[in-house]
């Protein structure tokens, strides 16, 4: 759990350092927004996802004493003894894997039982304080006097608080301000409703309650707040009625130094300056767009970077592989059913009356048991060092059922205790017991240099049959001080001595232990080596930068000769293998470039082409806008505008209702706000002839032409569609 919290404290650091060196002072309010709340997301689920062990650039944790690894349940499979089945069963308990133990030191654990004590402390204060500001809010709303406003509650307040918003409240003393001010704040947090700005401040608030230790997530909720502030600010300044250097004086007379509550969008006057100054900022140019798209490798980086590898789980999940469904002691005693198949017991012990909860499904030889008792009812048993099993009932032919009792050896407990493997429950008596653990094989792997093997580490050897013969064997191809859960991943893999021979000849006669792992657990092995170096060596097809790592990548993602002579033929040569990778793995092919090609786009280039794939942007989509009048789109022009789903039949429906010279640019800002043709076609059906830059405002203060219809109906009429939006703001 500590190391879960601190990984998501490190990345939301990261994410804040992103934001304020690249983001902070771009004017894309909503886009920030967005940004700021993925990062939050991400942050939290992005250290749940294991990466491939080829793509991961931290090390796999090594193993420690047995005296430090905390005791864990097991899962037992459907095992056979080692010494009756073959190497290729003894790989398949390693797809059963469920959990593992973290090797830890005695101090370490001590201080990390400290840490989960207090930091649950912490979440429990921060979040009834979060409940109690909510609770205060609710108490206020449903108390004080309102004033219905449509969708809005206007809750009138006898005090010196700023005013501020929460859900659809709006808490004000109205007392105080003059009449413009007084609509200035309520346009300012009709907005802030409008867009459930509350929703992203109880977000950043429930991170702060799980990172309450974390300065920088503190940091981090004050830019969300400051953002929202930002994009209500803008919104304000659309509004026809509000002159810039009016609405910044009242901002100043509206701040009081008695601040609402943290949950709320209100008057705070530490962002004052940020905001005067944002508000007179240059609006931001397309090109700074770049900026948002380096997100996504920044994210790829931090996973490959922190996450744990998903193969480096191999070593330590496989010592889980044998376990009861669960810790009862009455697992040591049940039915069994069996089937005698020549020489072999196949053997199924459960508990109840059904073959529910299995145990195992378990495969012995005859000669091991006692008599079996044919035709009639009897008693035999199993006994091996790690214990004995006592089975009452009878077989009729080849099948049998009965009970079983299962009884653990003292004195071989013993002896594993004082052989220092300890932490032994049930579970791992029954594994012992299972896999035909004996006092030998301890001692084959005491003798052969592993002093303080854990019980983990003894199931999983015997489960995947690593022996003497095989430890030897990895010792003799250059891993003299080879690991031994090193050897149980190996093992898992298949990794054998004639495959490390064929390695070291194909050019890798020092090959790491790592890098074998990750050349087996991607199928790489000489002859691709061989054929991959042959291919390599041609002019014109990579460029001479390719790695062991680009290898493992070009295997993983199946690129071939095929793959690389089709990029050649339309014109693609000398690439760098990351960007080959990058093209293969979203699906660039001879097709996709041809397509652009035709289109009349001859020079794209190959991080454009990733782009372009990436977002889904077609030859098709380019020419679409060539056909509706507009010129070639660059790649930039393409990425915006597929991003916001703008389309030649969207810029067409502005066309006829009457805006024919609307640019690019300004189609991508109306996107954003989300007017539509339909939207400006109201209004000229009852009417009014608005521009785009009053259809920007009316939509910022949500007159509609419904609204406008309503009005009058009241009998407020008027030509001037600017007094609808006076009107609005002020109720």
């Amino acid at each position: 759990m500590i190391p879960y919290v601190l990984h998501v404290a490190l990345l939301l650091a990261i994410c804040l350092l992103f934001y304020k060196l690249l983001l902070q002072k771009e004017t894309y309010y909503r886009l920030n927004r967005v940004i700021l709340l993925g990062c939050l997301a991400m942050a939290f689920v992005l250290p749940l996802i294991h990466v491939p062990q080829q793509w991961a650039l931290r090390e796999s944790p090594q193993p420690v004493a047995a005296e430090s690894i905390p005791v864990v349940a097991i899962h037992l499979p459907q095992v056979t003894p080692a010494e009756s089945y073959s190497p290729k069963q003894q790989a398949e308990p390693v797809a059963k894997i469920t959990q593992a133990a973290e090797p830890q030191l005695p101090l370490l654990t001590r201080i990390i039982k400290w840490a989960f004590y207090v930091y649950w402390f912490g979440v429990v204060a921060f979040g009834a304080n979060l409940l109690l500001q909510i609770s205060v809010l609710l108490f206020q709303a449903y108390r004080k006097p309102v004033i219905i406003d449509g969708q809005f509650r206007i809750v009138e307040l006898d005090d010196d608080k700023a005013p501020c918003s929460f859900g659809n409240n709006i808490f004000i003393n109205p007392t105080k301000y003059e009449p413009d001010t007084f609509n200035q704040i309520l346009l300012h947090e009709k907005i802030h409703i409008r867009q459930g700005h509350s929703l992203d401040l109880l977000i950043a608030e429930l991170m702060l309650a799980f990172q309450w230790f974390n300065p920088f997530a503190w940091l981090y909720r004050k830019e969300v707040e400051s953002n929202l502030e930002y994009l209500a600010d803008n919104e304000v300044l659309h509004d026809a009625t509000v002159e810039r250097a009016d609405y910044q004086m009242n901002l100043l007379k509206v701040s009081v130094p008695n601040l609402s509550l943290r949950i709320t969008t209100n008057y705070n006057q530490s962002l004052l300056k940020k905001r005067i100054v944002m508000m007179n900022a240059k609006k931001s140019n397309i090109h700074t767009a770049w900026k948002y798209l380096f997100l996504v490798p920044l994210m790829a980086f931090l996973v490959c970077a922190l996450n744990e590898p998903a193969a480096s789980s191999v070593a330590k999940t496989v010592s889980t592989v044998v376990k009861s469904n669960t810790t009862d002691p009455t697992r040591n005693e049940g039915n069994w059913k069996g089937t005698i198949n020549g020489k072999k017991l196949d053997l199924k012990l459960y508990e109840g009356d059904e073959d529910k909860n299995n145990m195992s499904n378990s495969n012995f030889l005859v000669s091991e048991f006692t008599a079996l008792p044919m035709g009639q009812e009897g008693a035999f048993k199993l006994t091996r060092e790690a214990g004995t099993m006592q089975f009452t009932g009878r077989f009729d032919g080849t099948k049998g059922s009965g009970k079983y009792k299962f009884t653990p050896d003292a004195a071989f407990n013993s002896y594993l205790r004082g052989e220092g493997v300890t932490g032994i429950s049930s579970d791992d008596e029954m594994a012992f017991f299972f896999l035909n653990v004996k006092k030998s094989f301890i001692a084959m792997l005491k003798n052969n240099g592993y002093k303080t093997p854990s019980k983990d580490d003894v199931i999983a050897c015997a489960a995947l049959g690593v022996d003497e013969s095989y430890i030897k064997s990895m010792k003799q191809n250059g891993y003299p001080n080879i690991k031994l859960q090193e050897l149980i991943s190996g093992k898992a893999l298949g990794i054998t001595g004639a495959f490390i021979s064929e390695i070291h000849k194909a050019g890798y006669p020092k090959v790491s232990w790592d890098k074998l792992i990750s050349f087996k657990a991607q199928g790489i092995d000489g002859k691709y080596i061989s054929k991959f170096k042959a291919a390599n060596g041609k002019p014109g097809v990579v460029k001479k930068d390719v790695s062991d790592d680009d290898m493992v990548a070009f295997k993983a993602l199946n690129v071939d000769d095929n793959y690389i002579n089709s990029l050649k033929k339309e014109g693609y040569t000398n690439i760098s293998a990351g960007k080959l990778t990058s093209m293969k793995a979203v699906g660039v092919d001879a097709a996709f470039i041809h397509g652009f090609k035709a289109a009349g786009y001859n020079q794209i280039s190959a991080d454009n082409l990733v782009s372009l794939k990436a977002l889904g942007i077609t030859p098709e989509f380019m020419s679409s806008f060539k056909a509706a009048g507009y010129k070639q789109l660059s790649v930039d022009q393409a990425s915006s505008l597929k991003a916001l789903g703008i389309t030649p039949e969207f810029l067409n429906g502005f066309k006829n209702a009457g805006y024919s010279d609307i640019s690019l640019d300004n189609a991508t800002g109306l996107k954003a706000l989300g007017i539509t043709p339909e939207f400006l076609k109201g209004f000229k059906a009852i009417g009014y002839n608005v521009s785009l830059d009053q259809a920007s405002s009316l939509k910022a203060m949500g007159v509609t032409p419904e609204y406008v219809s309503q009005m009058k109906e009241k009998g407020f009429k008027s030509d001037d569609i600017n007094k609808y939006i006076t009107l609005k703001a002020a109720f």
